[in-house]
């Protein structure tokens, strides 16, 4: 993801395509945002993570 312009994501970009990212790049992203936001992110939730506005969504309903 260095180097990548994340200007130019729109909301709802799917991650992984827009950014190129690999199933490990995805679980990184993934355990990142959980940590920085102190919302627990469970498996069965990480479908609805994967662009912007779908982690916005999840974010704003899970106010932990």
């Amino acid at each position: 993801m260095p180097g990548a312009d994340l200007a130019a994501l729109r909301p709802d970009d799917a991650f992984r395509d827009a950014l190129e990212l690999d199933s490990l790049d995805f679980l990184s992203f993934i355990e990142t945002l959980s940590r920085r936001t102190g919302v627990r992110i469970d498996d069965e939730d990480t479908p609805r993570l994967v662009t912007l506005s779908g982690c916005a969504e999840f974010l704003t309903s899970h106010p932990e």
